[in-house]
């Protein structure tokens, strides 16, 4: 799995989805100056990895339901943390 981002900046999934698409749009928009550029693509960087770590949890603990073929708690191990659970 890939190793999970410490920001604390990024509060879930679906924020940093949206702040994200903010960022691909303003890089689109081409009218930024260059380090800015570098700055948004940097954070682009951090949310992309943040979402792909978000997306292989989910993927583990549905696969995890799956083998079971019930629906019960998983292991602790694939449970999000406290503060990242919605």
């Amino acid at each position: 799995m890939a190793e999970r981002t410490t920001d604390p900046t990024i509060k879930d999934f679906e924020a940093a989805i949206a702040e994200l698409e903010t960022i691909v749009k303003q890089l689109e928009e081409g009218d930024l100056a260059l380090e800015k550029s570098l700055e948004l693509y940097e954070r682009g960087v951090q949310l992309s990895r943040f979402c792909h770590w978000r997306l292989e949890a989910a993927e583990s603990r549905i696969d995890v339901i799956n083998e079971r073929g019930e629906l019960k708690a998983a292991p602790a191990s694939l449970n999000l943390p406290d503060d990242e659970e919605e």
